[in-house]
């Protein structure tokens, strides 16, 4: 397994000169101690925790599992241990408020956080992941009477959350779900119902485990409106927070998985479990996005934490094999053969994995300044404000998470490649990384999903087109303003003809829409993939823009950093961004390609 070694230098570029998080930390309500100095300390901190405890339990909590035992679940060697100091060092609570007792920090901090906790070890990861999801909700939509029982142990890491959505019956389609709340008659619900593919559902790592659960009131009306949301703790607290009875909340399986093996995956049942509803009857699928969107995100950031740790166990292991000679003459002589990192193929594979990583990080940086202002509207409990960044934030989100997890597993696939047959070998840890990055691009929607969310739902029906043509706006003027920088005229002038294609690709579909409905399904993943392709163009411009300037000055720090960044850079336009054109190509074609063969021509005899 790749030792993990936290890329601190890419993320100091990104946040200080790249973003200017300075600047934007300055702004915040909240950003006042998040100075460059506590900064760079709090990065220092986590990417101790990461490399030094959570790397070394990758490759051994993938081969030990999860046990389910009477109900209990117990996790890997070393996983106890492990969160028990991640959570005494304060990290669960980092971009919470203060009165909680949280670091009251910008959210974007813990993104980053986040980043380095998932590349180390994924599997870990998931169990505070999924509570700072349930915090947000509660944040959101709880009584400040459940806020002081849940939030304060919940952003110590004494308790975790939960999100407890799909049943085994309808999947994506919450529309279907069974699972009933039957009024107590003392303001509380009894909670009965299955659901599975819970994430860090049951484990030995926290006192309490808080689910926050979707279920029907008897009166509820059918479909998605007629959803409530309910907090179903695993121990029910006591008034003054201690706990008290055990609830009816019972794991009843662990999922037997591809890889992420290390995290327990859950069926739960709640045998008339006693819950509380947050926010209003019949209205806890919006609620649950607030939820869902914190997730996506997080899912997002999982497609460049298996880039970025797989690049790095290639990389090391392209230096040391070696193999025949360079096509261009021996380029180590003294050796029996050369370094496979000399041939051009092999390249091609670092580099995009290494392209994949960084512009993918930039992506989820530039995110995560909207996700502040989007957070804040939340702690402040303005909805207007909290209404304008979600909105924002809403449009980057399924391209982040579906074309990044798509990427981030094509990169993954990419280490094992290079590695030739020894990556297909459990013990060099290559393929783990692939096996953990499938599951990406399935959970918290699949990529199909997002692709309909993007097309269908953000630009045809809620916006009309308007979000691709604020963010090609954006795009545009980065453009005219290098069009006449001799070093940034190739990168200008490209995105310029992408930006204008963007919004005529977005108006005929538009279009076709009308006439044929069926083109909006047909479309969406290839409108997706040429979003994020086009999004990610723009953020590596932007990183070339800032290396071309730091070369140009003839700044004091040593240049090869900036010389890479151009050097990747020119590797994604020249190799990546081209692919977008097939994507073009295929989301104007009829619907009828796919729609008009019978269902009898699928069966083969």
């Amino acid at each position: 397994m790749p030792a993990y070694k936290a890329p601190l230098r890419d993320m100091r570029f990104l946040l200080n000169e790249v973003f200017d998080y300075p600047a934007h930390y300055a702004q915040l309500p909240n950003g006042k101690d998040a100075d460059p100095d506590t900064v760079g300390a709090i990065l220092e901190e986590c990417a101790k925790l990461a490399e030094e405890v959570l790397s070394p339990l990758n490759l051994s909590g993938d081969e030990e599992g999860c046990k389910l035992e009477n109900g209990e679940v117990r996790t890997p060697k070393g996983f106890k241990e492990a969160y028990e100091q991640y959570a005494s060092g304060g990290w669960q609570g980092l971009s919470h408020p203060t009165e909680f007792g949280g670091q009251g920090m910008p959210m974007s901090l813990g993104l980053v956080k986040s980043e380095m906790i998932g590349t180390a070890n994924w599997s870990f990861s998931m169990y505070p992941g999924l509570s700072l999801g349930c915090m947000n909700t509660l944040m959101q939509y709880a009584t400040p009477e459940h806020k002081a029982i849940y939030m304060p142990p919940l952003t110590e890491g004494r308790w975790s959350g939960t999100m407890c959505l799909t049943e085994p019956h309808c999947g994506t389609d919450l529309g279907q779900l069974k699972t009933k709340a039957e009024p107590r008659g003392d303001g509380s619900y009894s909670v009965s119902g299955t659901k599975i593919f819970i994430s860090a559902g049951e484990h030995d790592l926290t006192e309490n485990i808080v689910h926050i659960v979707l279920a029907r009131l008897p009166d509820a009306p059918p479909g998605t409106r007629g959803i409530s949301l309910f907090i179903v703790p695993k121990i029910i607290p006591n008034a003054d927070g201690s706990l008290g009875a055990r609830n009816g909340v019972v794991c009843s399986a662990l999922e037997h998985k591809m890889g992420i093996k290390a995290s327990a995956t859950c069926v739960l049942n709640f045998e008339n479990a006693q819950g509380w509803m947050i926010g209003e009857a019949n209205k806890g699928l919006e609620a649950m996005f607030t939820f869902m969107n914190t997730a996506r995100i997080g899912t997002a950031i999982q497609g460049i934490c298996h880039a970025e740790l797989s690049f790095q166990g290639a990389l090391a292991y392209a230096k040391e094999r070696r193999s025949m000679r360079a096509l261009s003459g021996k380029k180590e002589p003294d050796k029996v053969a050369d370094a496979i990192i000399y041939h051009a193929d092999v390249r091609r594979m670092l580099l995009t994995q290494k392209a994949i990583a960084e512009g993918g990080r930039a992506m989820i940086y530039y995110a995560a300044q909207l996700a502040d202002h989007m957070t804040n509207g939340i702690v402040e409990g303005d909805q207007k404000k909290y209404k304008y960044w979600d909105d924002k934030l809403g449009f980057f989100t399924p391209i982040l998470k579906g074309f990044l997890t798509e990427l981030g597993l094509e990169a993954a696939n990419q280490g094992i490649q290079v590695f030739g047959g020894h990556g297909y070998i459990k013990e060099h840890g290559m393929e783990q990384i692939a096996r953990d990055a499938r599951i990406a691009t399935l959970y918290e929607g699949t990529t199909g999903v997002q692709a309909l969310d993007l097309l269908g739902r953000k630009v045809l029906i809620m916006t009309r087109g308007k979000a691709v043509r604020e963010f090609t706006a954006v795009i545009a003027k980065f453009s005219v303003d290098n069009m006449r920088n001799p070093r940034m005229r190739r990168y200008a002038t490209v995105l310029a003809k992408y930006a204008a294609e963007w919004n005529l690709l977005t108006m005929r579909l538009m279009l076709t829409a009308r006439k044929d409905r069926d083109s909006v399904s047909a479309a969406s993943h290839h409108f997706l993939m040429y979003s994020g392709y086009v999004m990610m163009a723009y953020f590596w411009a932007l990183q070339a823009a800032i290396a071309s300037e730091k070369i140009g000055n003839g700044g004091s720090e040593k240049p090869e950093f900036y010389k890479a960044k151009l050097a990747t850079a020119r590797f994604y336009f020249d190799h990546l961004l081209p692919r977008a054109k097939g994507h073009a190509s295929s989301m104007v074609k009829p619907s009828k390609t796919l729609t008009k063969l019978p269902i009898e021509s699928f069966v083969f005899d």
